[in-house]
Formats: structure tokens, sequence, C-alpha cells
């Protein structure tokens, strides 16, 4: 009886993934196929189906994969069963989890909480990296290992020591975010996350402030949080801070820097839509900005204020949803700035028309579908991905000539001229003239 029971068990729970999940399942036969002469990137967890941590995985590994889709491909390879694919890759334990990038042979231990959020922010993030090297000539050799520092250690005095007199003044009065670890000095678990805690903060400059507070001195700031066991670590949203949060990420500066950056994202102020004015407003929102969403839209006699609006509402939603990429996003219409649409050849097929541009890589993306919230976020998709092949251009960049702000109303038609004064004309006296 035990036999069968244990062949039920390992049963129950060997189908991990199928088709719908949107997680392809890897075994020796398909690997190479898939993943290692792929140019896609992906995300492959190696598990055992008896393994308790791959079960508990399962659920957040298929979230990963809807929210992955189109982006980077999500795979999963049982090598309890397919142990020679384990060997190929050192598995020593269940779940691990690796990024086949750039360069295929060498993929990238994945270190992070075993969340679908965190889960596809460090796959989205590999993918970006990905695609900045091609854009840059670089040859794909992956994104250097398991954190954003490249390897390269924090400053710790990045960190800013907090103590009793001076924690309202710089956190509480601040409009930065902050994530303040409370720490005791003989503590084992805060001397491991101290190095991470350090890089996290490095690399957050300027943008989310870290702090410590040794919570063995600081006692009354610790109870004021409900500091219960170290190392703990709370959140201070930017602007008005009426209570600390709990930080519910992982604990390596990945991790913390994923956390960090997705509560930005929630919280930044979307980006101005602006409309290509001058020379000024293009150096701003795309000679200094990796990539520039540019929109040329139709005449406004061609679509009338509500249509114009109604493309513009397109853009900025968009802009919303992709705040965090520090895009730029301009706009104007249809002849405005016709040299700088001769460059990067826009117009061809009709407006509304919309690019993707690298200038520091001199590169353009042509968004080829519908002027849709559906359609450009997946253009956005495959841009972010690498999947949209760049033009490079052929020409040089013009200097922008300054244009009339839209004033958000209708078009007029331009008055005809008045030929009423022909009709009393001498055309047989023209025609003796001639």
């Amino acid at each position: 009886m035990l036999l069968p029971l244990l062949s039920l068990l390992v049963g129950s729970v060997a189908g991990f993934y199928s088709g719908g999940d949107g997680v392809v399942n890897l075994t020796p036969s398909n690997f190479d196929s898939e993943v290692a002469k792929s140019d896609s990137v992906w995300i492959v967890e190696f598990y055992a189906p008896w393994c308790g941590h791959c079960q508990a995985l399962t659920p957040e590994w298929k979230k990963a994969a809807k929210a992955l889709a189109g982006i980077v491909k999500v795979g999963a390879a049982d090598v309890d069963q397919h142990k020679a694919l384990g060997a190929r890759f050192g598995i020593q334990g269940f779940p691990t989890i690796k990024i086949f990038a750039g360069d295929k042979n060498k993929p990238i231990d994945y270190q992070g909480a075993r969340s679908a959020q965190a889960i596809a922010s460090e796959a989205a993030r590999q993918a970006q990296n990905l695609v900045n090297d091609r854009l840059a000539g670089r040859s794909s050799s992956g994104s250097g290992g398991s954190s954003r520092g490249g390897g390269s250690k924090g400053d710790p005095k990045d960190v800013i020591e907090l103590t009793g007199s001076i924690f309202d003044k710089e956190v509480l009065d601040s409009k930065d975010m902050w994530l303040v670890e409370f720490y005791a000095p003989w503590c084992g678990h805060c001397k491991k996350l101290a190095p991470e805690w350090a890089k996290a903060a490095s690399i957050l400059k300027g943008k989310v402030k870290l702090g410590a507070v040794d919570a063995t001195q600081f006692q009354e700031l610790a109870n004021r949080y409900g500091v219960r066991g170290y190392p703990t670590i709370k959140y201070f949203p930017a602007g008005a801070k009426l209570d600390a949060e709990e930080y519910d990420g992982g604990r390596t500066a990945d991790d913390i820097i994923a956390w960090a950056e997705n509560k930005l994202e929630q919280f930044a102020e979307p980006p101005e839509i602006r409309e290509l004015l001058d020379d000024t407003v293009f150096d701003e929102e795309c000679r200094q900005k990796s990539i520039c969403i540019v929109s040329i839209l139709p005449d406004i006699l061609d679509t009338g204020a509500e249509g114009r609006n109604n493309y513009l509402k397109v853009v900025k939603d968009l802009g919303d949803k992709y705040k965090k990429r520090k895009f730029g996003w301009v706009w104007s219409f249809a002849g405005e700035q016709d040299k700088l649409q001769d460059v990067l050849e826009i117009g061809g097929a009709g407006y509304p028309a919309l690019v993707a541009l690298n200038f520091k890589k001199n590169a353009v993306l042509h968004h080829r579908g519908g002027f849709s919230n559906e359609g450009i976020n997946e253009f956005l998709q495959y841009v972010i991905a690498g999947r949209v092949a760049p033009t490079i251009l052929r020409k040089e960049v013009p200097k922008l000539r300054k244009a009339t702000p839209w004033d958000g109303k209708d078009g007029v038609m331009p008055e005809e001229e008045d030929y009423s004064d022909l009709d009393d004309m001498n055309l047989d006296d023209i025609k003796t003239e001639l």
C-alpha cells in the first residue's frame, strides 16, 4: 500500500504547470531549442515535485508568468525526473531559479524573494539590461550576476545613522521616502544585512533614503514603531508620514531596491506629455533621456479638439503606467515639425504615428499598430524586452523650429479669398492685353 500511496502523492504534484499557465515545461530534449538557442530572455525554475518549497512557489510562479507574458519567457524543469539537466547547471537544492539573458551559457542566479512581484521585477530588469547592452553595441554577456551594483560594494556612509534627537526632523518632517532598519549590534542577521543595506543605499541614493537605528540604544524609537525583533525594517512614504508601514520584501540588495522602486512607481507623479514647441523641449525630453516616446497626431482640422484630446489621453495613461522607466514623452502634429518627422521617418503610413527614440544611440523604433492603449502598451513591452528591431537614423536630427502652442480649441478653416469681383472684369480686355 505504501508504494501506490507514494506514487499517488507524487503524481498529485508532478503536474505543476500546464499550457494555460504561461509556463513552458522544459526537458533535456527541448531545453536548447527553447532556451539556449533563443534570443529571448528566460527565467527558469528548477524543481522537484516532492519539494514543499517548490509547491509553495507554484502559484507565485504562475502569476509571474502571466505578468511577464510577451516580455520574458518563463519555464520550469523537473530535475528530479531529468537529473542530467540539473547536473548541467549545478542544481544542488530546490527550487533553484536562474535567468538566461545575454550569454545563455552563464545564467544569472536569482537570489530575490519568492513572490510574483519580486520575480517579475528582476526578470524585467534583466531584460532591460539586455536591451541597453544591445543599443550600446555591447556584447551580450548577461547582466552581471545577482545584483544591480554589478558586484560592487555599497558605501556604508550612504546609510544615514539615525538617533532619537534627529529622527523626527530627518525622517518624519522630510518629503523623501525612507526605509529604516532597526538593528542590534550583536544581531547576526543584522550583520549579514549590513552590506546589502549599504549597497541598496548607494544605488538608491537620490531617490530613496535608507537609515539605520540602533534599537538597543534608542529603545524609545523602537517601542514607538513596535519593534520586537532584529532586524526590523520600516517604510516611511514620501510626503506626509502619518505612520510607518512594514517592509515585507527580501533582504538582498536586489530585493530592497526592487521593493523601493515599486513603491516609487506607485506614488510617483506621472510624466508631463510635452508639446514639441521648440528645441529646448526636444533637448530636455529626448536628448537627455534614454528613451523618448514621440507621438505625431493628425492636424486639428482632421480630428477636432475632442479627437486630439482622446489621442493625448492614450499617451498620458501610458506615461503614467510607464513612469518608472523615466521615458521622455513629447507630441506634435502632422507637418508642424516636418524636418524631425523626415529624419525619424514618421508619417509614411498616416497619422497618428508613434516612435521610441534613443537619441544617444542614434536609433528609432517604429510602432506599426493602432494608436490605442492596448496597441502601444504591447509595443512598449516589446521595446523594453528588446523584441523590436531598431532603425539607425540616416540623417542628423535637426534643430526644431519654434511652434505656437495648441490652445485646446477646435481648428478654424482658413478664410477663402473673395473672387466675386472677377465677374465685373472685362475678360476681352485681358485677352487683348495678352
